[in-house]
């Protein structure tokens, strides 16, 4: 709630991560969450939020320049499960930004900076919020979270080790506690990232709506709106986006209350493709899927030095993309390029150019001039 309502400034906490860098090594790196960690922590310190209040856990690629806790499982944990107990507070954001992925009993995983390909230390989103809820936790009967992380399926990367698992340490359930969950994607989804701007598209979303002028929801600023208002303002946003195709994502609601509990699900329309795609509800599946599957047809979009050899042949005006450093996964390094090249009109031409020139099969040419064409549209004159 915002308004009378609304916590004083000095009675609201956050907790805020944001995680580049993973000691699994630079295949993980993700340029934005700690960008966008600081960002919120400016709009709380205008918002009146005493500065002390904001537990600012990062990993970066770059200095912030600011001061910062470690991101790693013990420090978050032990944070979650005694180190909040001795605030003393009326609400709480979590925002939380970097990898994450839903296991195989459908519960979404956050790994934290120290993961490792054979140790993917990770809390338990579901066992965090629930070890929130509880009188273990005094005050805070208010909560909004905020989490920019993929929920697509653990057996997408075939991963050669199993995720470790932990529940945490639980006090009795409350009533009292309301807890407003905003997620990046919904099940099964990857949640875009900006690589070029460092910046998450969810949370991009989100900054813009925080900054709104007069708030959220028309009350004048406050560092604690109605979530809900919230979440129409940044649904509307990444509806955008998906009308652009820039994004595929939809973001989730989750609400916990003494009234209410409930997962929401997308409307079944916008589940299926984004709004005004070309080719929605064709089986070969939305624009962005397609030409991705297209790319992947390509043996040589195995080798991140092939993949960089043909980011090479792109030319001048796509220099920016030449200089993202690629992904270990093929799929995640080409969403990266291609939405790119997406943002300049014509530019995944280049892309089609430059993939037939180094592979002149003329099957997957045909499949990838499709693909293209679904997305980009025709090819620009001249």
């Amino acid at each position: 709630m915002s308004g009378a309502g609304a916590p004083a400034p000095e009675r609201t906490f956050a907790l805020v991560v944001g995680i580049e860098r993973y000691a699994a090594g630079s295949g993980w790196d993700l340029p934005g969450p700690a960008g966008d960690a600081l960002r919120f922590r400016s709009w709380l310190l205008r918002a009146g939020v005493p500065e002390r209040n904001v537990l600012l856990h990062l990993d970066p690629l770059a200095d912030p320049g600011v001061p910062y806790r470690p991101a790693d499982h013990a420090t978050l944990r032990q944070l979650v499960v005694s180190g909040l107990q001795g605030l003393r507070g009326e609400a709480l954001w979590v925002w939380w930004g970097g990898h994450g992925v839903l296991d195989r009993a459908e519960r979404m995983r956050l790994f934290c900076a120290d993961a490792t390909t054979a140790d993917k230390r990770n809390l338990d989103l579901e066992s965090v919020r629930r070890t929130l809820a509880g009188d273990a936790l005094p005050g805070f009967g208010r909560q909004i979270w905020i989490v920019d992380a993929c929920q697509t399926f653990e057996e997408e990367y075939g991963f050669e080790h199993t995720l470790p698992s932990e529940t945490l340490p639980e006090g009795r359930r409350v009533q009292a506690r309301r807890q407003t969950l905003l997620l990046a994607a919904t099940r099964g989804q990857r949640a875009a990232n900006d690589p070029g701007r460092g910046t998450g598209l969810f949370s991009d979303s989100v900054l813009a709506a925080l900054d709104t002028p007069g708030g959220v929801d028309g009350a004048g600023p406050s560092p604690w709106p109605d979530p809900e208002a919230l979440f129409r303002d940044v649904r509307e946003r990444v509806d955008r986006l998906r009308t652009q195709r820039r994004t595929d994502q939809l973001p989730a609601l989750w609400l916990h209350g003494p009234q209410r509990s409930e997962h929401p699900a997308p409307p079944a329309a916008a589940a299926q493709a984004p709004p005004g795609a070309a080719g929605a509800g064709n089986a070969a599946g939305p624009p962005v899927e397609r030409l991705l599957g297209a790319l992947l047809a390509y043996p040589m979009m195995t080798d991140p030095d092939e993949r960089q050899t043909i980011v090479a042949e792109l030319g001048a005006a796509t220099r920016s993309v030449e200089r993202m450093r690629r992904h270990a996964k093929p799929r995640v390094d080409l969403i990266g390029i291609v939405r790119a090249l997406s943002e300049v009109p014509g530019e995944l031409w280049l892309l089609y150019d430059a993939v037939t020139l180094l592979d002149d099969d003329g099957q997957r040419a045909g499949a990838l001039e499709a693909a293209v064409h679904a997305c980009a549209g025709p090819r620009p004159a001249g």
